[in-house]
Order: structure tokens, then C-alpha cells, then sequence
């Protein structure tokens, strides 16, 4: 085996344990654009050596840079459409009718730059519109990821106009904007004090984060082996109320867990029904 491959099997056994991301033998490269940069900083050299600074000195704060470098992904305003097409005209409605007097609760796993929860919380002020006094406690998105950087920056609600041109209507944009100048935007105040964001590891444990009518895990399942995807998946039934559903990614699909979650199809797209 070259020394390159050494290092590139020594760093795949790393973040694994660090986050449960499994890489393919043919990520090098992404190995590579995502960590040349930092590494070039901190005058490491070779990915053994990245492994071994992290390891010997885990309070530095390299660990958190290195892995919030691998797990930043790009994502979308309403990406896929359908799934809060679908929030909006069937899952809300029948959690309300379920429970009439209750807040809503959904968890944004992995919500990486912020546009999954604020189109959720777009979605219920749509759907308020539309339907007015039906939401009578309102609902709460408990938006979670691993890096701490992306959080900073969801919290802000602040985003460029490149970031709003992947996804985002001009309509929502006047609805629930405001310009900063710049060319930046930033997301009213009623859609942003309906999501709290919260650092939060997939790996570690679900207590802390309560019971929700809804989860949205929605790519992300692929980075990790079929183990621990089938854990994950498992403890996010622990998090669901009988009867709430969980959004995958368009891509994604549940196997293996028929005593846990019914498909329920919606045309477009499926969903899965907590047994």
C-alpha cells in the first residue's frame, strides 16, 4: 500500500468515529479540495500527520475544523418542492387534527446553511395564511448540525443573493426578506424566532431533543455505512410521535425497518409514517 493510501485509510478510520461519515476508496480527491487549504495554515503536511496534531491535541479546536471542512454541504431553498408541498396540505393538517391543542414540533437534522428550517418555517406561515387560527400554538423547528461555523451563520439569517437565487421565489424573497445592502438579505423576524439551532452530532445521544410530530433527515443517511444508518434511523423513530413522519432526500429510501415506519406514498415523493 503507497504512503498515500496509509493516509488516506488512517483519515477515513477518523472521521468515521468522529462522525460517522463513511468515504468511498475514490474520495481522495474530495479529501484533498476540502482539507488543502487548512492543512496549508497549520503546516501539516500529510494526512497522518492532520490525524495525529488532532488527536494529541484534542482541545485545540483542529478536530471541529476539520470536520466541519468535510461535512459543509450546499443545499437549497425548498429543495425537491415536494416535501413541504406535502408538510403544507397533508402532514400538517393531520397532526393538528390529531393533537388540536398542541405546538408542532419538527427537528431539521443536518441543517447545514440554514435553508431547510427557514423553508419549513415559510411553509407553516404559508400554511397560516392559508388556514388561519388552525395553528393555534404555533410550531417550533429544532434545527441541528455538526458544524459550529454553519451555525453561527444559519443564526444570523443572513444570506447573498447568490445563496437566494438557488431556490428561493421572488415572491418569498419580498415576503419574507428584508435588504441589507450589499447585495445581501436578511429573513424576518416571525420566520426566524421559529427555529432554534442547536449543535448536535447524529452519533451522540437523542434525549435531550424531545418528542417531534415531524423529522426531516433529508441527505445525509448516504455519507454513512448501513450500520449506522440503520441506528440513526432507529433512534430517530425514538424522537417521532405515533403516527408522525420522517422526509428523506428524493434519493434516499427506507429498508429494513417494517416495525418502525409504514411507506406512505404521496405523488410526488414518499414519505415514512412512524408506527
Amino acid at each position: 500500500m503507497s504512503t498515500a493510501n496509509a493516509d488516506f485509510d488512517q483519515f477515513r478510520v477518523f472521521l468515521e468515529k468522529a462522525c460517522g461519515i463513511l468515504l468511498g476508496d475514490n474520495k481522495q480527491y474530495l479529501v484533498s479540495s476540502r482539507l488543502n487549504k487548512l492543512m496549508e495554515q497549520q503546516g501539516i503536511k500529510t494526512l497522518t500527520e492532520l490525524v495525529q496534531r488532532v488527536t494529541a491535541q484534542p482541545r485545540s479546536g483542529l478536530r471541529e475544523l476539520v470536520v466541519d471542512a468535510m461535512t459543509t454541504n450546499e443545499t437549497l431553498w425548498f429543495r425537491d418542492t415536494y416535501p413541504f408541498e406535502v408538510m403544507k396540505n397533508k402532514v400538517i393538517p393531520e397532526a393538528i387534527k390529531a393533537a388540536p391543542g398542541a405546538r408542532l414540533r419538527v427537528w431539521s437534522a443536518a441543517c447545514s446553511s440554514g435553508q431547510e428550517p427557514y423553508s419549513l418555517s415559510m411553509t407553516f406561515d404559508e400554511f397560516e395564511r392559508s388556514n388561519p387560527g388552525q395553528l393555534k400554538m404555533g410550531a417550533q423547528i429544532v434545527a441541528t448540525d455538526l458544524s459550529g461555523t454553519m451555525l453561527t451563520n444559519c443564526k444570523s439569517g443572513e444570506y447573498d443573493s447568490l445563496a437566494l437565487g438557488r431556490g428561493l421565489s421572488p415572491d418569498r424573497l419580498q415576503r419574507y426578506f428584508d435588504p441589507k445592502g450589499g447585495g445581501r438579505y436578511a429573513i424576518k423576524a416571525p420566520i426566524r424566532s421559529r427555529v432554534e439551532f442547536r449543535s448536535f452530532n447524529l452519533l451522540d445521544s437523542y434525549a435531550s431533543l424531545g418528542k417531534f410530530d415531524i423529522v426531516f433527515c433529508r441527505n445525509v443517511l448516504i455519507y454513512f455505512s448501513a450500520q449506522v444508518k440503520k441506528d440513526i434511523l432507529m433512534r430517530i423513530h425514538g424522537t417521532l410521535k405515533p403516527g408522525g413522519y420522517l422526509f428523506l432526500g428524493a434519493s434516499e429510501a427506507l429498508n429494513g425497518l417494517p416495525d418502525h415506519y409504514q411507506m406512505v406514498q404521496c405523488s410526488p415523493g414518499i414519505i415514512y409514517q412512524a408506527k
